[in-house]
């Protein structure tokens, strides 16, 4: 609004300056509203404070930053009457925008704009000056009515956040001009000749919450009356253990005063009772019983020893986050029922928890099974196959071994949900197929391999043992004991051409392509590609409860697979970030604000920091097809890990998708995006659309992995042969 004095001094007192409860915004665009600045400005009497260069320069800073509209928004001014004090302020909507910044993502952008159409009462200004101000503080309404007929007396400054320049003035007014202090912008009505029978209609008329806070039993039920009839709902808070009382009369419009705690209540009968007749009501709106041993023990010396029913300022304002909790419900749209509930302080703090006596999450895991020592070469080779990598250390495998064959049987038990058409289970039983033939080479017994895929067994490998040689294969026997998933950030070295032509090689000898980006603007690109789809991970409800279901923290069982905290190998601080990433109700939230941007940072950096980003893919995309590509990955990775290189798996949720409508089921809400992503990816490494992306292996170098994966034990008994 703006204003224009019609005094020659706008600054000499008059009753309506010192009875105002709003201060008076002053646009200096608007001629009218500049010449009283200026005069205001002019005048020695008036104090005059001008800091919109820090808010501007505020507003400029926030993240996101504001379009450009609110940037170039011309500032204002704010005159205080009751102040005699000019201040500069932002526009309205640069000044919202900056101050409630700091309420995000409590409450989102767009929840403000939606609040702002929230039309709110309070009725008694004593417990609800505090909830008028949460209510302004927290950017809950876009108007707020106040009505109180009492003064301020120096008794209410307990409780009260007033201070003694407030002491005789009405009780509304004080909470009105505390909250133009807040936000000048705000609209406040001031009722200060109380709520009555006359001015309830105009009270009621437009709001959308009432919070009723007064101590008249006769104006609390003629609050609710008024406001059953219209369909408003009604807040109460009682300061004694944190009572907050809520009657939806919007939802139920039948609903019984009090929630019928005293039966059908005759406004006129109520009026008629003396204070004395009145406190058996009261005490049945409060639960007598409930009451707190002190708050119970006052109520008898009320008349005696005490004046009137003591409240403490600290549980006002445990009341005032509970209503403003409620209104910030209402006016979403979110549950909220009909009821009370007691949040107490006090008797919370009588059940405290000690956090040290809480397991450590730096820990060691325990010593895995022990390894047996194998008899027979069939056992060494089954011993070897169970050592094998697979997503998530799922182990998606049964080893049975006779003395002619070994057999690796895909285990579908054990698929997750990134595991499409159980491709990824496939890979890994590859590579429990490669390292059974390196141990079958070591031992001078190497055959030939069947794969079958049928209605019993949707992949099985028979690996038979005969009477061939490689010495290639048996090299790598030494390396199946110690190679690693290793996880430690490392560090960039360059991967030499020779190193890379002798991965290339133990790929394609697999019948694996392989494709190495190793230059810093590729490793940039496959970071952000790959970063974007863990985020889509993280906010994928069944995708993310698949990934924390494969961590163990300490005492979580099955202790024999899945991934051992520690062996994610980050500092204790980021650890302590699990117990924020691995909640499913945190990443709801993020995906509803399509947030979350953080989620990728970090695969992305390790990948963008990364030495090399090795890309196996196969031509033919059957489980068999992505099982010899599971034996290129091995090869590759045992290789590498001769070679002195550190090596991570890379799985992005579109990895085995071989349509959308696969990434579609896979992720519903980000389908799209995640298509968009692996069509990226398939141009940055030149990979056909016909080809199975097999698995994507980081490569660094690091120290040695603080733990290592561990495994079921394994069954050595061998079957006869018929």
């Amino acid at each position: 609004m703006t204003f224009e004095h019609s005094r020659s001094n706008p600054a000499d007192a008059t009753d309506q300056d010192r009875n105002a409860t709003s201060a008076v915004i002053l646009d200096p665009d608007h001629d009218p509203d500049a010449r009283v600045i200026a005069s205001l400005r002019a005048d020695p009497r008036i104090e005059v404070f001008d800091r919109t260069a820090e808010q501007a320069a505020a507003l400029r800073g926030l993240l996101p930053a504001p379009e450009a509209a609110i940037l170039d928004e011309p500032h204002r001014w704010a005159y205080y009457p009751w102040r005699r004090t000019l201040i500069g302020i932002l526009g309205p909507r640069g000044y919202a925008r900056t101050r409630i910044d700091r309420n995000r993502n409590l409450v989102t952008i767009d929840e403000h704009r939606r609040l702002e159409a929230l039309r709110v009462g309070v009725v008694g200004l004593s417990v609800g000056h505090a909830i008028a101000h949460t209510l302004a503080m927290q950017g809950l309404c876009g108007h707020l009515r106040l009505a109180d007929f009492d003064d301020l007396e120096l008794t209410n400054l307990n409780r009260v956040p007033a201070t003694v320049f407030d002491l005789g003035l009405n009780k509304a007014t004080v909470a009105a001009r505390r909250i133009a202090e807040v936000d000048p912008y705000l609209d406040v009505e001031v009722f200060d000749a109380g709520l009555t029978a006359d001015n309830l209609d105009a009270f009621l008329d437009g709001l959308d919450i009432v919070v009723e806070e007064c101590d008249s039993l006769d104006v609390k039920a003629l609050v609710r009356h008024g406001a059953r009839a219209r369909g408003i709902p009604v807040v109460m808070a009682s300061s004694d253990r944190g009572l907050i009382d809520v009657e939806r009369f919007d939802i139920d419009a039948q609903r019984p005063l009090f929630h019928g705690l005293l039966g059908d209540v005759d406004l006129a009968e109520l009026s008629a009772l003396d204070g004395r007749q009145k406190i058996p009501h009261v005490l049945r709106i409060l639960d007598a019983t409930s009451l707190s041993p002190r708050g119970a023990a006052s109520l008898v010396e009320v008349g005696q020893t005490l004046a009137t029913w003591p409240q403490l300022a600290g549980d006002v304002l445990v009341g005032a986050a509970a209503v403003a909790e409620a209104v910030r419900r209402v006016g979403l749209a979110e549950p909220l029922s009909s009821g009370r509930v007691r949040i107490d302080v006090a008797s919370s703090l009588q059940s405290l928890t000690d956090p040290a006596s809480a397991p450590a999450v730096g820990h060691r895991s325990p010593p895995d099974h022990p390894v047996p020592t194998p008899e027979t070469a069939a056992q060494a080779m089954a011993l070897a196959a169970n050592r094998a990598p697979s997503g998530g250390n799922a182990q998606p495998w049964h080893i049975e071994t006779t003395a002619r064959a070994v057999t690796v049987r895909l285990a579908a038990e054990y698929s997750g949900t990134l595991d499409i058409g159980l491709r990824g289970s496939a890979v890994a039983v590859g590579a429990a197929v490669f390292n059974a033939r390196v141990a079958a080479a070591a031992h001078g017994v190497l055959g030939g391999v069947h794969f079958t895929e049928d209605h019993r067994d949707p992949l099985r490998a028979d690996i038979r043992l005969g009477h061939g040689h490689d010495a290639d294969l048996a090299a790598m026997y030494p390396a199946l004991a110690s190679r690693e998933t290793n996880r430690h950030r490392g560090a960039r070295e360059v991967l030499s051409d020779g190193v890379a032509a002798a991965l290339r090689a133990a790929a394609q000898r697999e019948g694996v392509s392989v494709h190495i980006l190793s230059t810093p603007a590729e490793l940039t690109a496959a970071g952000e590609i790959i970063g974007a789809a863990d985020r889509i991970r993280y906010l994928t409800p069944a995708l993310h409860a698949d990934m924390v279901s494969e961590l163990r923290w300490p005492g979580d069982e099955p202790h024999d697979s899945g991934i051992d905290i520690a062996s994610l190998e980050l500092p204790p601080a980021e650890l302590a970030t699990l117990d924020v990433l691995r909640r499913g109700d945190v990443m709801a939230m993020l995906a509803q604000w399509d947030a979350g941007a953080v989620l990728a940072a970090d695969t992305g950096s390790r990948i963008a920091q990364s030495s090399a980003l090795a890309v196996l893919t196969v031509d033919d995309r059957s489980l068999t097809g992505y099982a010899r590509g599971g034996c290129g990955a091995e090869a590759l990775w045992i290789t590498a890990h001769q070679s002195g290189w550190a090596v991570q798996p890379v799985s992005p949720a579109f990895l085995y998708a071989h349509d959308d409508d696969e990434l579609v089921a896979l992720a519903p809400t980000f389908g799209p995006e995640l298509a968009e992503l692996r069509s990226r990816f398939r141009h940055l490494t030149a990979t056909a659309p016909d080809r199975g992306l097999v698995l994507l292996l980081r490569l660094t170098k690091a120290p040695p992995t603080s733990v290592r994966s561990r495994r079921r034990p394994l069954n050595l008994g061998v079957a006869p042969v018929f």
